[in-house]
């Protein structure tokens, strides 16, 4: 489990990396720059959300079907998955380059903050179709239990951003001052490269072959459209939670995601380690095998509280040391460091919150986390922010320790709902059979 989870961890940690790269690099721009590239990379992700169920299923029937011995089904299964990829892809970069300024306007944010967002997101959303083969092809590997590959790819991917994106930013090594659009012009060019690699490796592995399909796709479709529902929503609930804390002013927002890139240190071990519980949790329930499953996920939960309880000391103890890394305005650095203080204390229940879901996810029981999406972020986060700002005008701190309450209720629905051992009749691979 821990070969599986480590590749996992740390090519998630180097995908969060593009935000926290961007953060950091742009963060010498001033505050501005710092809310206009956070307010623009919650819009990406939104959008992203939209279209996730089409990894997420993908990595679940894969590894369902790599599980049961059924590996050339997965592989017609996966050729056509991708091209639908490529053709959403289009369809919600194109959206997002027409109506991306306008949805930061929604927002909340000054006019020069959204004048800086608008060339940056018109870049950005022109690789959004890359961005999502990315995810679909790495999918398609970790659902075979490949996790190093797209590790690699990752990496790569990563240098090649930091190579182009200082220069480009700041005028360096004789390349022109594009400031924000620097960043923009670094993303697209990495994910045109990581996207080119992995088609060409999962070609020459057999991964996307010709044969029957349709039957996959409606598997994956089932597996993926409440994970796209339930991170459509959970993205909308943290642009509703951003534009409350707009409400305090650009110095909060700026805290707010400086220490949301912070926080990745730690939250993106936790998504490393779910991926792994996903993909070993589907392996083993398509091999009909609900004891190692357990045991998998078990494993996966260990492992994932350790590494994010020790992050959260960090956060706790160390804050301006960190925040001092991303920025020298100290109105920021005074509030990030009690949005630190506050993100420390959820790292446990966010883990276990997590790795239960990944498991969940992997046996195919993806409605019940969006149910337990539905009470976290909608039932608690949304209506008592709102509640806290607007109706009793609560100090930001207050609005901040909401995110506690939120993923504290998830916790507890994801562990009813694991410990009920429903999963053990969750199957997908019925989808996948001719009718």
């Amino acid at each position: 489990m821990f070969s599986l989870a480590l590749p996992v961890v740390a090519s998630s940690l180097l995908e969060r990396a593009v935000v926290i790269i961007d953060v950091f690099l742009v963060g010498g721009l001033g505050a501005s720059a710092i809310a206009a590239a956070g307010a623009s990379q919650l819009l990406v992700l939104a959008l992203v959300s939209l279209v996730s169920g089409l990894p997420a299923g993908t990595v679940v029937v894969v590894a369902q079907l790599w599980g049961a011995g059924r590996k050339s089904e997965a592989a017609a299964g996966a050729r056509r998955v991708v091209g639908i990829a490529a053709v959403v892809g289009c369809a919600v970069g194109a959206l997002g380059m027409i109506w991306g300024a306008d949805a930061v306007v929604l927002l909340g944010a000054a006019p020069d903050v959204v004048n800086l967002a608008q060339p940056y997101l018109r870049i950005v959303f022109l690789a959004f179709p890359l961005m999502l083969l990315v995810t679909t092809l790495s999918g398609v590997l970790q659902g075979t239990g490949d996790t190093k590959s797209p590790l690699y790819v990752t990496a790569v991917m990563n240098v090649i951003h930091v190579a182009i994106a200082y220069p480009t930013i700041y005028g360096r090594w004789g390349m022109p001052r594009w400031e924000l659009e620097g960043a923009a012009v670094a993303v697209a060019a990495s994910t045109l490269v990581g996207s080119a690699w992995l088609l060409v490796l999962v070609y020459r592995r057999g991964l996307l072959a010709r044969g029957r399909s349709e039957h996959f796709a409606r598997a994956v479709a089932y597996v993926g459209a409440p994970v796209s529902i339930d991170r459509t929503l959970q993205h909308a609930s943290q642009l509703v939670f951003a534009n409350v804390v707009l409400l305090y002013g650009t110095a909060a927002y700026a805290a707010h995601q400086v220490g949301l890139a912070i926080e990745a240190l730690s939250f993106l071990p936790g998504a490393g380690f779910a991926l792994a519980a996903e993909t070993a949790f589907g392996r083993s329930l398509g091999a009909n095998n609900p004891a190692r499953a357990r045991i998998q996920s078990l494993e996966a939960n260990r492992m994932a509280v350790l590494t994010m309880a020790a992050m959260g000391a960090v956060f706790y103890f160390f804050p301006y040391v960190l925040l001092r890394s991303f920025t020298s305005d100290q109105a920021v650095i005074e509030l990030g460091t009690l949005f630190l203080k506050i993100v420390a204390l959820l790292q446990i229940p966010l883990a276990i919150t997590m790795v239960f879901s990944g498991a969940l996810k992997g046996a195919g029981d993806t409605r019940f986390l969006l149910v337990s999406t539905l009470a976290g972020a909608w039932g608690v986060r949304v209506p008592l922010a709102l509640l806290f700002a607007y109706g009793f005008g609560f100090p930001l701190g207050a609005v901040w320790s909401i995110m506690l309450a939120d993923w504290i209720v998830r916790m507890l629905l994801v562990l009813v709902r694991y410990r009920s051992g429903a999963w053990r009749s969750q199957r997908v691979l019925w989808r996948t059979e001719a009718h």
